[in-house]
């Protein structure tokens, strides 16, 4: 048995991004009666979001996943910033719901800014979440060295300035700013090599 914490805390994790990450296919539908091919052309902000909020979802999950690594235990009050973090993953399928159906359609605005500032909050409990980790080594593990902690700092800095950008732009264009967020998963994407630079 784990005695550190960590495994059940990455067990837990791991179930709630991958139930969030399959939710996020509800998405989509047809009615029947219709042209298929129309409604298959027309889900296309479906398709944008879905891809956005998967992509994001996994890369959370692949940078969560080599961030625990690093932790030599887990102590009450990371589980709970975990928990709190797994609450807002759990809940990106609303906002990805809202994308899907009001983008460039009356309401978008509003859809819009719940899905980007349910990013920008996710950026924020997520940096916590480290930063309270990883501060002066308070949970990592011995045998991890100083370079690697910093590296994953330094990865973690741009997220929520970039999030709070894709919201801002909302408020221009809502279209702009859901292929922004689009642009910051695809920045993320390469998450080892972010992860382990000097």
């Amino acid at each position: 048995m784990n005695g550190s914490g960590t495994g059940r805390l990455e067990a837990f994790s791991d179930g709630v991004f991958s139930i969030a990450a399959t939710l996020l296919v509800l998405e989509f539908s047809v009615t029947s009666g219709k042209d298929l091919g129309s409604q298959l052309t027309g889900l296309w902000p479906a398709y944008l979001a879905y891809a956005t909020s998967f992509l994001t979802i996994g890369i959370i999950w692949m940078n969560h996943h080599y961030c625990v690594e690093t932790l030599g235990r887990a102590d009450r009050t990371l589980l709970f910033v975990n928990l709190i973090l797994l609450l807002i993953v759990g809940f990106l399928p609303f906002p990805t719901r809202l994308v899907a159906e009001y983008l460039q359609k009356p309401g978008e605005d509003a859809a819009v800014y719940a899905y980007d500032a349910t990013f920008v909050l996710m950026a924020i409990v997520y940096n916590v979440w480290w930063r309270y980790a990883s501060m002066g080594r308070r949970l990592i593990g011995e045998g991890v060295p100083d370079s690697t902690v910093r590296a994953i700092t330094r990865a973690f800095d741009p997220g929520v300035p970039l999030y709070v950008v894709t919201l801002l732009v909302a408020f221009w264009s809502p279209l702009a700013s859901v292929f922004l967020t689009f642009a910051v998963a695809a920045f993320y994407l390469p998450s080892a090599a972010l992860f382990s630079r000097e």
